[in-house]
């Protein structure tokens, strides 16, 4: 790898920043090594030419027989095995395209350094969340102590939490507050009463479809926000504060990979409804550590997902390298075609119930006779690429004026595009002496044109150059302490929450609902959720609330699993 120099990525900066140069010292650079990791790309793209061969090339050499089989190992599979086990259901396989589950909540570790490949927190669930809820507490996380729920100290994200870079120097929390004039105050509060009128009228909540079970369907007051953009929800309002409008759109794309112009209004609102609210600055917030706590660890949400893969590893439930590409249902079963890629052959699995826990763009492609559910999600929803790029750094990093490290750090108006700033995977260290670490930064692609086809034809350095001269900025010593930089690409990595897209789903998922209760071993009765249902099939994915996050991911594979549990025992 050719090394580059101060002035090849100031120049990279400059053209991003539309010609102004980044600033940066002048000491001489080190060779960054790295490279692309995580997602295996290659291997789906030689899954393609063994479909386009067909015949004899897609004949299955062996057949395997289970009860239940899981198609998709990410965290709504892994929540569906879950809820196999505990209505007492071992008789079920877990089938997942890469040799790690987790999906976008896997970890990784660069010089023997844990930190995320993905998702990176989990904000300490709210009630309709029972079944995060149940898990956490199932792991230790969550207890009661004298009548009240307290959270595991070592995983709720450690002080200080968040920090921007604004007008050259680092400020606490997120919201751009540094020498702002009094209009930019003034909308920060008529937004923060436009999100508390909304919340009146209808309740938002994570999971969505707890909203729906309540309303019996999408309130109309979410209907009418699911219809517009976010953005032209905030025009109608005359909210168009630059620092604002920055701020939302960065929120917009840190949850649904695209900023305010493409995602709906009800995605805008839901981002602050249905967690802690928008509290402006003037506002007295009870509670506030409460409110904005959320957990974390060094793999980010890969820890969470180890914990829930390692069961079904133990037991050979799990089924890695295993790309399934032909899901069928039989007279009397389900039939699922995989290709392994250890052995390169095609295997099949026959069981009497498939929880399908793909991407629905995916799971429209490999089943069979699709639904028409299916069908038409597929053809609405829209997904954004994503990207991961990993920095290992040999010590702490100069610091301009201001706000302290924090864990999460964002710049304002990154020369990056879809840029969002790093985690510090060693924020969570209680060893207070000064060490390596990696910063994990994070892009968002749903804005840029033709990423998907960028991330599967540009070398890594196409992204690595913009990214460190980006960062250079706040820390002009970057070049010199970073030692390696691996990038993970997402080319579908979440659903993007487009205007109509919550009026689709939730038909889709009401329509799919049961009208029975789970009995889980234990004896205690859980209530099945709306889950879209094609005779052996049910539907888990985050997909299906129309956004991507822990909360969505794991209710869902949760539903899918009882319900799989409900029908193989004949309930």
């Amino acid at each position: 790898m050719s090394p580059y120099s101060r002035r090849q990525f100031m120049l990279s900066g400059a053209a991003l920043a539309g010609g102004s140069l980044l600033a940066g010292c002048e000491a001489p650079v080190r060779e960054l090594e790295g490279g692309f990791t995580g997602v295996n790309i290659d291997r789906g793209h030689a899954l393609r030419d063994r479909l386009k061969r067909g015949g004899d090339a897609l004949a299955p050499s062996v057949t395997h027989r289970t009860g239940v089989v899981i198609a998709g190992g990410g965290i709504a599979g892994l929540s569906a095995a879950r809820a196999l086990r505990l209505a007492g259901v071992d008789d079920f396989a877990l089938l997942e395209l890469e040799d790690r589950p987790g999906g976008n909540s896997k970890g990784g570790s660069i010089k023997g350094i844990e930190c995320p490949l993905g998702a990176h927190y989990l904000p300490v669930p709210g009630d309709d969340a029972s079944e995060v809820q149940d898990y956490l507490e199932e792991l230790g996380l969550r207890k009661r102590v004298a009548g009240r729920w307290q959270y595991d100290e070592m995983s709720l994200c450690h002080s200080p939490q968040e920090r921007l870079f604004f007008n050259g120097q680092w400020q606490d929390g997120l919201l751009p507050m540094h020498e702002v004039g009094a209009g930019t105050l003034a909308q920060y509060r008529r937004f923060s009463e436009l999100v508390a009128a909304q919340s009146r009228v209808a309740a938002f909540t994570m999971p969505t479809m707890k909203t729906w079970m309540r309303h019996g369907g999408l309130p109309a007051a979410h209907a009418a926000l699911d219809a517009i953009t976010f953005a032209g929800w905030l025009a109608s309002h005359g909210l168009d504060d630059p620092h604002l409008r920055w701020y939302l759109d960065y929120a917009c794309r840190d949850d649904y990979g695209a900023g305010a112009a493409r995602v709906s209004a009800w995605s805008g609102i839901a981002y602050f409804a249905s967690r802690h609210g928008f509290h402006a600055p003037s506002q007295e917030v009870i509670g506030e550590d409460e409110r904005d706590a959320v957990l974390t660890w060094p793999q980010g949400n890969g820890w969470l997902s180890q914990q829930l893969a390692a069961p079904l590893a133990v037991r050979g439930q799990l089924r890695t390298g295993h790309s399934v590409i032909r899901i069928a249902q039989t007279g009397h079963a389900v039939e699922v075609d995989v290709h392994v890629a250890e052995s390169d052959r095609i295997e099949r699995w026959v069981a009497a119930h498939c929880v399908v826990a793909l991407p629905i763009f995916l799971a429209a492609r490999v089943v069979q006779s699709a639904p028409d559910f299916l069908q038409q999600a597929a053809t609405r929803m829209q997904w954004a690429p994503w990207l991961v790029a990993n920095i290992h750094i040999d010590a702490p990093l100069e610091d301009r004026a201001g706000a302290a490290p924090s864990w999460d750090n964002v710049l304002y108006a990154d020369a990056v595009p879809g840029g969002l700033g790093y985690v510090d995977a060693g924020h969570q260290r209680l060893d207070p002496r000064p060490a390596p670490t990696v910063l994990s930064y994070y892009q968002a692609l749903g804005d840029l044109p033709d990423a998907r086809k960028l991330l599967v034809e540009q070398p890594w350095t196409h992204w690595r150059d913009p990214i460190i001269a980006s960062l250079s900025s706040a820390h002009p010593d970057l070049a010199q302490r970073a030692t390696r930089m691996e990038i993970t690409r997402y080319g579908h990595a979440m659903s993007v929450p487009v205007p109509g897209g919550q009026a689709l789903l939730g038909r889709i998922g009401m329509a799919g609902i049961q009208g029975r209760r789970l009995a889980l071993s234990n004896g205690e009765k859980v209530p099945l959720t709306p889950t879209p249902v094609s005779g052996r099939l049910s539907f888990a994915h985050a997909d299906w609330s129309g956004y991507s996050v822990f909360e969505e991911a794991f209710t869902r594979g949760f539903g899918a699993g009882a319900l799989a549990a409900t029908r193989l025992r004949g309930a």
